[in-house]
């Protein structure tokens, strides 16, 4: 694989002085639908921060939520943040450009970034599966197990490994020739588009990123599943109804949380997507990269009283301290 970049270094270098920028098409409509369209996104992007935010500082603040699963649930609207930030303001500002350009190192940053991000989210929540494997499987040991250092171990790993994983795959997309069409048609820089824009095929590249990809997706949503299968059957043993009921509670979040993540990206990223029409891309990238960050808060908050009660507290507070100031 490394010849083979090699034998490409020099052409790319001719063709890096021709295309310097990219265009995002975006969504298609006339000037009234892009602006319904930047209102939607805005409002949103704000109450995605405002419902993300609003967990941190639950979690936070509330010494009764100082436990493994809530710190993983308070990462994970962390994460969710900056998932979301890292594609819907350049949308936001690309819908009212009349350019739509975006720079040749923007784009391959926000590349980065959005699959990075996308791959510790795959890692956060196959690391809550097993939280609440360990919680509700081995109660006895869960305390000693799962430990604030040792939680905070597997998080730092989940990390690590979503950045590290994949700035050397992305490096080598950038070094391909792109001198023919700068137009992206797309909201945000993504590898199949970039990859149509290449003048020269790399099926070892491709091959290598969708196989990283893919990977990671199938490791982690058999671990999962996995997880819930054992999880079932000790819930299946507990003998009183409300023990049960609690049991899934706790758990039902994390699955429908799952579901709308893993049932979109594997449409993109795991089938083949040359079938499926462009506007129906956008539409699917669109549920997993913006509505999945809107709906996780909502989802883990409505089916959980301590969380409830913890938002409620967080609310009450800053309703005073407005009122004092």
């Amino acid at each position: 694989m490394f010849l083979f970049f090699i034998d490409l270094g020099p052409m790319n270098r001719s063709a890096s002085h021709i295309v310097t920028e990219f265009i995002l098409l975006g969504i298609p409509g006339c000037w009234k639908t892009q602006i319904f369209l930047f209102s939607l996104f805005l409002v949103v992007y704000i109450l995605t921060l405002v419902g993300n935010g609003a967990i941190i500082c639950a979690v936070v603040r509330d010494r009764r939520l100082h436990t493994p699963m809530y710190f993983l649930l308070g990462n994970f609207a962390f994460l969710e943040i900056w998932y979301v930030s890292s594609t819907v303001p350049n949308m936001l500002a690309n819908i009212l450009s009349t350019t739509k350009a975006i720079s040749f190192s923007g784009c391959f940053l926000q590349f980065y970034l959005f699959f990075s991000l996308g791959t510790t989210e795959c890692l956060f929540l196959a690391l809550m599966a097993y939280d609440r494997y360990l919680a509700i499987c081995h109660p006895l040991h869960y305390p000693t197990t799962m430990t604030g250092r040792f939680c905070g171990i597997l998080v730092s790993l989940c990390w690590l490994t979503g950045f590290l994983g994949y700035p050397i795959p992305i490096f080598f997309i950038s070094q391909l020739p792109f001198c023919g069409s700068n137009i992206i048609d797309h909201f945000l820089c993504d590898m199949d588009p970039l990859m149509s824009l290449s003048c020269a095929p790399a099926p070892i590249t491709e091959t290598i990123f969708y196989a990283q990809s893919s990977l990671v997706l199938f490791c982690t949503v058999m671990y999962i599943l996995r997880s819930y299968i054992l999880l079932l059957r000790a819930v299946f043993k507990v003998p009183s109804a409300a023990g049960r009921q609690k049991a899934f509670a706790t758990c039902g979040s994390h699955l429908v949380v799952v579901s709308l993540f893993y049932g979109t990206v594997m449409v993109m990223y795991v089938s083949p997507t040359y079938g499926i029409p462009t506007l129906m891309q956008k539409v699917l990238t669109l549920v997993y990269s913006v509505l999945t960050p809107l709906f996780n808060p909502l989802i883990y908050s409505l089916r959980n009283k301590e969380m409830k009660h913890a938002l409620r507290n967080v609310f009450i507070r800053m309703k005073v301290s407005k009122n004092l100031f």
